[in-house]
């Protein structure tokens, strides 16, 4: 990610995270399958480690597998959006962190990942080396699952939740989020895909497991 971009897209989100984290917080209490997928997740990993909610927003993510025993933390890009999920989950431990290079992670670090759509801010000419990072981070063996919408295109936004921002979000194709994951040096274990609940941004999502 160029200076520029991770930047924007973390400005984007400081600016935000306040509004963001009001409608997003709760957001698991209508995603009947999401919630399979992280229940998933944690019977994949059971107790060989932590699972980190990588681009973790408010910390939805993190607090449900909190609730479910798993041992849990977050990382997002955004400073002021880690303060919001700690704000909200002070029983998990978030900080700031660049998928592209999360230096302050030591390699084999997590038995799991959750990355729910934060791979979509990632310009498509990088996204092999941000999965690289993730498999560093990971046990060997460790499990990772990927959110992200199905899709060809970029949606640009000027302006989020009333404020003004420079921010893509990308879609991603089922094959070549694939051939990403295997170029990264991870094996496919699970590919799902489901349509957008009436209370979402109406794109079809796919989530990946995949084992570093």
């Amino acid at each position: 990610m160029s200076d520029s971009f991770q930047k924007d897209t973390a400005d984007a989100y400081d600016k935000v995270a306040n509004h963001y984290a009001e409608k997003y917080q709760h957001e698991l209490n209508y995603k009947a399958f999401d919630r399979k997928m992280l229940q998933l997740l944690a019977e994949k990993v059971g107790d060989a480690g932590q699972i980190c909610d990588m681009g973790c927003g408010p910390g939805q993510i993190a607090a449900y597998l909190h609730q479910q025993g798993v041992d849990v933390s977050g990382i997002d890009l955004s400073e002021q959006m880690a303060i919001e999920a700690g704000r909200l989950n002070p029983e998990i431990i978030f900080q700031q962190g660049n998928m592209l290079n999360l230096d302050k992670v030591a390699d084999n670090t997590f038995a799991g990942i959750a990355a729910f759509y934060s791979i979509i801010h990632v310009p498509y000419d990088r996204v092999v080396d941000a999965l690289k990072e993730l498999r560093r981070v990971l046990k060997p063996g460790g499990h990772l699952l990927l959110a992200f919408h199905i899709g060809d295109e970029i949606r640009h936004s000027d302006s989020w939740f009333e404020q003004v921002v420079n921010l893509d979000f990308r879609f991603f194709e089922v094959a070549h989020m694939k051939d990403y994951l295997q170029t990264a040096g991870f094996t496919l274990a699970e590919v799902i895909e489901r349509e957008a609940y009436p209370e979402e941004v109406q794109t079809r999502r796919g989530y990946l497991f995949a084992r570093g």
